[in-house]
C-alpha cells in the first residue's frame, strides 16, 4: 500500500513539472517578437564589466547557469568522494621513484600553473576563463599524483571541503548579498561588476579543479586482469 502511494505521488508530481514546463515552452514559442541575442549582447556589453562576450554571458548576464552548474559540480564531486573505497583520496601506493617522470614533473608543473593562472585572468578579454583554468590545473594535480607527489589537500578535511564549495560558496554569498542590498538577484553594484567577477572566477578556478582531481583520484580502479589466451572468457 505505502509503495503504491509513493509511486502515485512521485507520479504526479513528474505530471505537475511536465505540464509547467510544456506550459512555459508554449508561452516563450508563442511571443511574437522576435529577439536577436547578438545585438542586445552587443549593446549590453558596456556594464557587463568585461570586455569578452562569452564571460559576459556565463558571469554576467546568464549568471544564474552558471550558478547552477558549479552547485552541480560540487554534487558530483562530493558523490565521488563518498563512493571512493578509501578513506584519504591521498594514497601513498601511488609514489614511486620514476627520475624521469619527477624529472619532467619538476618542468611542467609549474608551466601548467602559470599557463591556469594566464587563462584565468585573459578570460576578462579574450578566450578563457576559470573552466579552462580550473581544467589546467586539475591536470596538474594528476600529472602531480601519477607522479607520487604528497596531496595533503586531498586528505579529509578542512583543506578539501574548503575547495570543494569555496566557488560555490562565494558565487552564491555575492548574489545573496545583491538582494539583500535592495537589487536583483545576482546584479552586481555598479562600479564593482569587474572586480566581483575577478574574485567569483578565481575561486571557481580553484574548486572546478579540486571537483575534477577529486573525481579522477576517487574513480574505483579496474583490478580485473585480462584472461589469459585459450582461457574461457
Amino acid at each position: 500500500m505505502m509503495r503504491a502511494l509513493q509511486t502515485l505521488v512521485m507520479a504526479l508530481a513528474c505530471l505537475a513539472f511536465t505540464g509547467v514546463l510544456a506550459t512555459s515552452i508554449w508561452t516563450i514559442s508563442g511571443n511574437p517578437t522576435p529577439v536577436n541575442l547578438t545585438q542586445l549582447l552587443t549593446e549590453n556589453m558596456g556594464r557587463s564589466g568585461v570586455e569578452h562576450p562569452v564571460t559576459a554571458v556565463l558571469l554576467n548576464f546568464r549568471s544564474y547557469d552558471t550558478l547552477l552548474e558549479i552547485g552541480v559540480l560540487v554534487i558530483a564531486g562530493i558523490a565521488g568522494i563518498s563512493m571512493a573505497k578509501t578513506a584519504s583520496l591521498e594514497d601513498p601506493a601511488m609514489r614511486t621513484s620514476d627520475s624521469l617522470l619527477y624529472a619532467l614533473q619538476r618542468w611542467f608543473v609549474p608551466l601548467m600553473l602559470v599557463l591556469a593562472g594566464y587563462l584565468l585572468w585573459a578570460g576578462a578579454d579574450r578566450p578563457g576563463g576559470a573552466f579552462q583554468a580550473g581544467a589546467v590545473l586539475a591536470a596538474t594535480g594528476v600529472l602531480m599524483r601519477l607522479g607520487g607527489s604528497p596531496m595533503e589537500f586531498l586528505r579529509p578535511g578542512l583543506m578539501l571541503r574548503l575547495g570543494l564549495a569555496l566557488g560555490f560558496t562565494v558565487f552564491l554569498l555575492v548574489a545573496v548579498a545583491s538582494a539583500i542590498g535592495g537589487d536583483a538577484f545576482l546584479a552586481y553594484p555598479p562600479g564593482m561588476t569587474k572586480a566581483l567577477i575577478v574574485v567569483i572566477e578565481t575561486v571557481l578556478t580553484l574548486s572546478i579543479a579540486m571537483v575534477l582531481l577529486a573525481l579522477f583520484v576517487s574513480a574505483p580502479v579496474n583490478d580485473a586482469e585480462d584472461p589469459e589466451e585459450g582461457a574461457p572468457s
